[in-house]
């Protein structure tokens, strides 16, 4: 994973491990052991070090990027590639990271991030999620976009005339010419063709899950649809349903991603659909991306940061968000603190979600992204909640109650559902009814492409070892590994 051809000693390289106090094993070491963080298997050993800086050999991939922050780690402040002397790299990790001030700066970061998926999908073994975007996941990255939609959750006026403006960069598409975009004018039609383009899409993810062939719909669409529409002319009005639909759609590219076990791509996305949403001056929706942050941080073990996330979310929505809207934020942020240990706040959390959605009425504006959200969803992240606090009558309680009703076209949901009972039912020794559930859960499991879903399953199979000499435990865990083994 090193390019062969020596560029001459990487001084810059030498010296910063020196002022670090890092050795050669022990920056091989941190890289390798951050690689892995990321699902990377490295094997660099300090002659790897060595040839990086007494012959300039320059590392392929994230791995410039690992060894910037397994520097910066130890120094306690972010190390830019320049400073390491490999400031000459493949840009790929840090597209999409970005926050601009500016509208039009804004257009480009994300037209920037959406050319990079496409041409890594385009590249050797495309197919698969973001390859190339696999610099490294950090929490701290949303850091600076929180901040700024904090303090500004809408822009100023959108509107573009772009006879007057230019461009401001290339297509990535050659579906309309220079001529043709300076003189087409966006309309509510073409907003809306995005946001229909959106809703199907999250009916298909959340049938087929984030890995399934459809899915390549949601970044062909941003590219080959919303791209040349956001470098068109519009006024405010329209401008503001091109952005909010073209957020949404990032946002669920971002989600799809992230049920791939894409993390970096899906962080990126992210970033991108809550600086379009400030475009789009619809604070709903910016917290509804801060929601999604909120989730992926504490799946990844930030649970505190996850708090953050989705208080920010309530923060900026009291007053404008609808009461179901209210009501998953606060459950969002009930995940967060159950992983993080914290009892109370959970409790308080999950009180808040339950009674902002009995509030909730049939007639109220809920946007369609939020139409997921009824009651069997917040029994069944209860469940989690109860399940990350070690309270299992809980637990087998709110998952019953979840499993009592209908999840028709939420397949992956219902999978995930299926797992928490079955691990549920084993802890309180029913273990009929766990490998019941868990022989479901596989068969869900084995019907969509969802890495978190895969992973689940291999959570339940770990919950289920001290049953191992049972027959009916090793069965299912033999199925289930066949299904595990099967290409995603």
């Amino acid at each position: 994973m090193t390019v062969s051809s020596p560029r001459g000693p990487n001084e810059k390289l030498g010296t910063l491990l020196s002022l670090a106090g890092i050795s050669n094993a022990g920056l091989a070491r941190r890289v390798n052991d951050l690689g892995a963080q990321r699902g990377l298997t490295l094997r660099y050993d300090k002659t790897s070090v060595a040839r990086w800086v007494t012959k300039g050999m320059v590392p392929q991939g994230p791995v410039p990027h690992l060894i910037a922050s397994a520097i910066g780690g130890k120094l306690g402040r972010p190390v830019p590639l320049e400073e390491i002397g490999l400031g000459d790299t493949d840009p790929a990790p840090e597209v999409g990271l970005a926050f601009p001030r500016e509208v039009p700066e804004a257009v480009r970061t994300a037209t920037d991030l959406w050319k990079v998926d496409l041409e890594n999908r385009r590249g050797p073994g495309g197919g698969r999620w973001s390859d190339s975007l696999t610099g490294t996941f950090s929490v701290a990255a949303y850091a600076t976009p929180v901040s700024r939609w904090l303090i500004t959750p809408a822009d100023g006026s959108v509107a573009r005339d772009a006879t007057v403006v230019g461009h401001g960069g290339s297509l990535l598409t050659a579906a309309a010419s220079p001529a043709e975009l300076s003189s087409y004018r966006v309309g509510h039609a073409d907003a809306a063709k995005l946001r229909e383009a959106a809703q199907e899409a999250r009916r298909w993810d959340s049938k087929y899950g984030g890995g399934d062939w459809r899915s390549s719909m949601v970044p062909d669409c941003l590219r080959v649809e919303a791209a040349p529409l956001l470098l068109a002319s519009y006024s405010d009005e329209v401008g503001r349903a091109l952005f909010g639909a073209t957020a949404e759609l990032t946002r669920l590219a971002g989600w799809m991603a992230f049920d791939t076990g894409q993390h970096e791509a899906a962080q990126r996305y992210y970033i991108q659909a809550l600086r379009l949403a400030r475009a789009a001056a619809d604070v709903p929706l910016g917290g509804y991306v801060l929601a999604s942050m909120s989730l992926q941080a504490t799946y990844r073990g930030f649970a505190e940061e996850g708090v953050d996330l989705a208080q920010a979310a309530l923060e900026r929505n009291r007053g404008l968000a609808t009461a179901r809207t209210m009501s998953f934020f606060h459950l969002v942020e009930a995940r967060a603190h159950a992983r993080a240990g914290n009892a109370g706040p959970c409790a308080a959390a999950l009180a808040a979600a339950e009674s902002w959605l009995e509030r909730s009425r049939a007639g109220d504006a809920d946007p369609a992204w939020i139409d997921f959200y009824s009651y069997d969803r917040l029994a069944a992240d209860a469940a989690e909640c109860f399940r990350d606090l070690g309270v299992p009558a809980k637990v087998r309680q709110f998952t019953r109650e979840a499993l009592a009703r209908p999840t028709e076209g939420f397949v992956r949901s219902h999978g995930l559902r299926l797992v928490v009972s079955a691990m549920a039912e084993a802890e309180a020794g029913e273990l009929d009814a766990a490998v019941a559930a868990g022989a479901r859960a596989v068969d869900v499991a084995g019907r969509i492409s969802s890495q978190r879903t895969r992973e689940y399953v291999i959570e339940m199979l770990r919950r289920l070892e001290p049953f191992r000499a049972e027959r009916a435990v090793r069965e299912l865990e033999e199925r289930a590994r066949l299904v595990l083994a099967a290409p995603a």
